[in-house]
């Protein structure tokens, strides 16, 4: 009886199982991506030598979790025969194996993101033909994930245009103007319908004219300041370029140091029409540009800029447009030097405050320029602010980008309550703008005329030195007075105060970034004198917004090929 009943448990189970099994999500799927076609130089390749192009296949993991379970890639190379050989790159990715038939890769796991499968270098085979082509299809298999497949077109031969360097002058003073020479040429087997010239200046350098055929934007990042962005003009110059040709652009580009220039950057390139940066394609200014345009630039007056053919030679023709064969040398850099000074005044501030009062400040500096500065390509810091805190009074929220050290400038664990602070400012510092870091304080003892201090400069392991540009140190550094003997100045009635103490937490940064439109900052003399609340009933909030500094964000994207260095 034990027995059968059992069974019928057994069976009963057997019944149910289906109706409560958990349902299985669905499989992951997978993205495999690679570029959309290459061109390979016609063999023999310059010099006599097979010339390697690199292709690059990834594969793209958008959920939020690692998919581990291993999964396998395979490339078809069938289809290669007579037109390109093969080899895996030197740093090639998964691991891979490559044999006359395919190229096979395995992986382990796919963690979140974009990582490579495979890098190959293709050469144009021996006895390949120009126009020849194939396809490089990538595909991918793994127990419970679906991949989609990705495919790079293979052609022998295509355009290739080639920019020279202008011949540029890296040093100037504010108001020199230059002119930007371009010559290119098409070294490729294949015509060119129609080049895009590409044109990025940093904020001290102004390009003159204005074309009708050129679109011009200003590419700063939504709530960043103007400065740390590229102004951008691309012009259409139509026709054909045939290959084997030399082009000169027909029409003045006139390159002009801004007032408040000093270390700026240029890049400029050509690009088959289409194959420009997305990021930057076509359309016409928007409102504020068109107007910008309007006051820097001579009107256009119905004047396009077109390009010129200098040295005419027999040109090979195409069906399809084809990649351009090395678009590294589609483009150029080049550093400028301007001879400017930028001018860094402290502000001083001055507070009055009971005991258990937290009161709020902001600590900072501006800069009277008439120079910006940016360090384009370390990225480091444009300036430090050195803020030393008054006996009797302890910090309880700090801002972003400020570090709490020793009075000695050591290392210091804790950041609240810490004696000094030093306050980063970013690689960028426009002229004109104010920086400034909103600090709370808890007044833990009334100490008269307690004093403090406020100092910008260049970064040293103590805290600051006067900046090389700097025309005048002496400004460098302002008093920070809490309950100041004698009456003071008049109030600054802007801040208030509270008898509740502040958070005893890490601080959320509060501050923004603007430029100022004036030399003087609120209740601050010119040579970094003090201002005061005048109350024990307010603080002041002197100076403009913090500078969000974009950091790595901004790239200002220059390469350390670049034509001229400053």
């Amino acid at each position: 009886m034990r027995k059968r009943i059992s069974l019928l448990a057994a069976g009963a189970l057997v019944a149910l199982g289906p109706a409560t099994a958990p349902a299985h999500a669905a499989d992951p799927v997978f993205t495999l991506a690679g570029p959309a076609g290459i061109g390979l130089r016609p063999y023999p390749g310059q010099g006599g030598e097979p010339q390697k192009t690199s292709v690059k296949f990834r594969i793209v993991n958008d959920s939020a979790k690692t998919f581990d379970r291993q999964s396998t890639f395979t490339i078809d190379l069938s289809g290669l025969k007579g037109v390109a050989d093969v080899q895996l790159a030197k740093d090639k990715g998964a691991d891979c194996k490559l044999t006359a038939a395919a190229v096979t890769c395995k992986r382990w796991a796919l963690w979140t993101g974009e990582t490579t499968v495979v890098d190959l270098d293709l050469t144009a085979a021996k006895d390949s033909k120009v126009g020849a082509t194939a396809d490089l299809t990538l595909t991918g298999t793994a127990e419970g994930a679906t991949f989609t497949s990705a495919t790079t077109k293979v052609r022998v031969g295509g355009p290739d245009l080639v920019l020279d360097r202008a011949p540029l002058k890296a040093e100037q003073k504010p108001g020199d103007e230059q002119n930007l020479s371009i010559i290119f040429a098409n070294e490729g087997t294949d015509p060119v319908n129609g080049v895009v010239l590409e044109m990025r200046t940093t904020h001290g350098i102004d390009l003159v004219e204005q074309y009708d055929n050129c679109s011009y934007s200003d590419d700063t990042p939504a709530g960043q300041p103007r400065t740390t962005g590229w102004t951008t003009v691309q012009c259409l110059l139509e026709g054909e370029y045939e290959p084997d040709a030399v082009y000169g652009v027909d029409g003045p580009l006139t390159l002009k140091a801004a007032p408040h220039a000093f270390i700026d950057g240029l890049t400029y390139a050509v690009y088959a029409a289409g194959d420009q940066p997305k990021s930057a394609k076509g359309g016409a200014p928007a409102a504020g540009d068109q107007a910008k345009a309007a006051k820097n630039r001579a009107p256009a007056a119905g004047h396009k800029l077109a390009a010129a053919k200098q040295a005419p030679k027999a040109a090979a023709r195409s069906a399809q447009p084809a990649p351009d064969l090395d678009p590294w040398n589609n483009i150029r850099e080049f550093d400028f030097t301007t001879r400017n000074t930028a001018d860094l005044v402290a502000t001083g501030v001055s507070l009055k405050g009971g005991v258990g009062e937290t009161v709020t400040a902001d600590f900072g500096f501006r800069n009277d320029g008439p120079a910006w500065v940016a360090h384009l390509r370390s990225g480091e810091d444009v300036a430090r602010t050195d803020i030393v805190i008054p006996a009797g009074a302890k910090v309880t929220k700090v801002p972003a980008g400020c570090t709490g050290v020793n009075a000695d400038g050591t290392h210091r664990e804790q950041t609240l309550g810490a004696p000094r602070y030093f306050c980063s400012t970013g690689h960028v510092v426009g002229e004109k703008e104010t920086f400034a870091y909103p600090f709370q304080l808890k007044i833990e003892k009334v100490v008269a005329d307690a004093r403090g201090s406020i100092t910008v400069g260049a970064w040293t392991p103590e805290g600051t030195t006067g900046q090389r540009w700097d025309p005048n140190h002496a400004n460098n550094k302002a008093a920070f007075v809490i309950n100041a003997k004698g009456s003071g100045p008049a109030p600054t009635p802007t801040a208030t105060t509270s008898a509740t103490p502040a958070p005893t937490g890490s601080a959320t940064p509060t501050a923004t970034a603007s430029p100022s439109t004036s030399a003087t900052g609120t209740g601050v003399t010119a040579n970094g004198g003090l201002a005061s609340t005048g109350s024990s009933a307010r603080t002041i909030a002197l100076g403009g917004a913090v500078l969000l500094a974009v950091g790595g964000g901004l790239f200002l994207a220059f390469r350390r090929k670049a034509g001229g260095h400053a």
